[in-house]
């Protein structure tokens, strides 16, 4: 832009500037802030000014275009970089900081970045205008949370396209909305009134990401959901050798209120109403309710947990079936010897009324997922023992007499009554927690739509459900891993993964630290097979020279390596500077394609 077209498209626009004051123009997006975050976590990088690429620039010298040909162009202001400009002010909106961290799964509720939370809103509660920070105040704010920061903008988390998760996570809660099928639970009078409408999902990731839809801060009581929780507690308590004396392992196959024992006289698992009643009764001589409670808000990472007196009242008042299992367990010798029958029944009921949200409960699971560490705590509550043998039995167990069918069709790890889900396939763990009054809308949210459109079931191989979508896959790998993988590659001579790369459309001439190319690491190891693909095959620039000015042909010669020299000079005599060119490389590739 020259003087006199600045001049000009002052005066242009006098009337427009004297009305607006200096403007923000944001650009806020993961890239850019993600580019923010990454210099301020190295800042030996400082040559390169923190904000050039700019989240947000104000500048009041009227130098700009005009605000709205910059959105409508996506150009950035022509204004000097930070460091080479000092009347330029740089400064972002907390609101849009804010919303850029909640697309990446993390909340500003997440007490990991309590203190960044805490900064923001030190340093900007005496403002009365717009929320704005400049560099110095934005480095401040984030310093303590860097490496989580960081994590989460560079999508290094479990599911990195988070914002696009939870598009379709949306898509496929409208759906199975539609659902009306299914029954409210009736077999206590408390449980009867609840809201068969109320529907919500909630999830948690082992990193912390987290997403809510629907009637997710309802209280509600968990019921069965706090069977293999109590179980988790009572092995890490005791011990699973301890517990199993009382209890075994194996599915029964039948209803879970079933007068029911094993062969050798104890509950057949600790999911049934039986083995649950037992297990109370363990933990019941070790710990009380309120020691309980906190131990499950720490699972919950200290979100919502509470109590309904009501639904325990009412437990107790209708809970004949229970009392004769108790009965029936305590003439069977099924209770330790120090435990009281009636006491351990009345821990159980406290335990059933037990009340959380679906998004306390998503964290409480994803806690079990994590291997016992809450995810947005860092704390330890379980050991890796008892997360271990209670993830195995919620999926063998976990649905009573429906478990087989649930592991067929969904194969996760699941509980009847409210529905925890754990998904540990492979390396994605999620934990999603529902809330719906007939199951109907659970059962098709699963069935029909996310196991067939995500690979969530267990035994999926996508080489061969090619229309299911995994959402731990990366879309934008790192460019520094994939340097270091091709040259790695060319030094050991590995011409399949150089093939490999080639079919992958990577640029076989990009280079390392040292200017290297991938032909140059294979020339001077003499690796001939390599340096032959790389030349006639893929059309590497045999002329490209490295920071010491030696080209692949020089590293042959000073390493003795005379069969890849004659390779290099026979390549040499026939290359020009068309045969790099896009459009042959890409002839070159798709005749490879076919040969193979």
């Amino acid at each position: 832009m020259t003087h006199t077209h600045t001049h000009t498209h002052t005066h242009t626009h006098t009337h427009t500037q004297a009305r607006l004051k200096p403007f923000v123009w944001s650009v806020c997006s993961l890239k850019h802030l993600s580019n923010v975050i990454s210099k301020l976590k190295n800042k030996s990088q400082a040559p390169e000014p923190l904000w050039s690429r700019g989240l947000c620039t104000w500048c009041p010298q009227n130098r700009h275009q005009d605000l709205k040909v910059l959105k409508s162009t996506n150009k950035r202001p022509c204004c000097p970089p930070f460091t080479a400009c000092k009347s330029l002010h740089l400064k972002i909106s907390r609101f849009s900081a804010v919303q850029v961290l909640r697309r990446t799964g993390l909340l500003t509720s997440d007490p990991r970045l309590r203190d960044c939370v805490h900064q923001m809103r030190q340093a900007t509660r005496d403002s009365t205008g717009p929320v704005l920070m400049d560099k110095k105040l934005f480095r401040r704010c984030v310093g303590n949370n860097i490496m989580l920061l960081t994590k989460a903008f560079r999508k290094k988390c479990i599911i990195p396209d988070f914002e696009n998760f939870t598009y379709q996570i949306n898509k496929l809660y409208e759906s199975a909305q539609k659902q009306e099928g299914g029954l409210v639970a009736d077999y206590i009078p408390q449980l009867a009134k609840f809201r068969p409408e109320l529907w919500g999902v909630s999830l948690c990731t082992i990193d912390g990401q987290r997403y809510s839809v629907g009637d997710t801060k309802t209280p509600f009581c968990m019921q069965s959901c706090v069977k293999p929780l109590e179980y988790a507690i009572a092995v890490h308590e005791l011990g699973s050798e301890h517990v199993h004396r009382f209890v075994g392992k194996e599915p029964s196959g039948l209803k879970f209120n079933k007068l029911s024992l094993n062969e050798e006289d104890k509950p057949h698992n600790p999911m049934v109403n039986a083995g649950a009643i037992v297990i109370s009764s363990l933990i019941k001589v070790n710990r009380e309710h309120l020691s309980v409670m906190e131990f499950l808000k720490s699972m919950a990472g200290t979100e919502y947990v509470g109590f309904s007196n009501a639904t325990f009242q009412s437990e107790r008042e209708t809970g004949d079936r229970n009392f004769a299992i108790g009965y029936y367990l305590k003439e069977k010798k099924c209770f330790p010897d120090n435990a009281d029958m009636i006491a351990a029944l009345d821990f159980y009921f406290q335990l059933c009324s037990i009340e959380v949200t679906c998004e306390s409960g998503s964290v409480m699971a994803a806690t079990l997922a994590n291997g016992g560490i809450c995810p947005i705590t860092g704390d330890r509550v379980l050991s890796a023992e008892a997360v271990r043998n209670t993830l195995s039995l919620m999926h063998s167990c976990g649905m009573y007499d429906f478990s087989g069918q649930f592991a067929f069709h969904v194969s996760a790890f699941g509980l009847l009554t409210r529905y925890v889900i754990l998904l540990p396939s492979l390396k994605l763990v999620l934990a999603l927690f529902f809330l719906g009054g007939p199951s109907c809308k659970i059962w098709s949210f699963w069935r029909r739509e996310l196991v067939s459109y995500f690979n969530f079931h267990n035994y999926d191989n996508l080489r061969h459900f090619t229309k299911k979508h995994d959402p731990r896959r990366r879309t934008d790998d790192d460019p520094n891993k994939l340097v270091v993988n091709l040259m790695f590659a060319a030094y050991s001579g590995d011409v399949s993964a150089l093939r490999r790369f080639a079919l992958s459309d990577v640029d076989m001439e990009q280079r390392d630290y040292d200017f290297r190319t991938a032909l140059h690491i294979a020339a001077a190891k003499g690796h001939e097979e390599a340096v032959f693909f790389l030349t006639e095959i893929c059309k590497v620039n045999p002329y490209i020279k490295d920071r010491w000015g030696n080209t692949p042909l020089d590293d042959a010669l000073q390493f003795g390596h005379d069969a890849v020299v004659a390779v290099l000079q026979k390549y040499q005599c026939k290359f020009t500077s068309s045969t790099s060119s896009t459009e042959e490389q890409k002839t070159s590739l798709d005749s490879m394609k076919s040969t193979l």
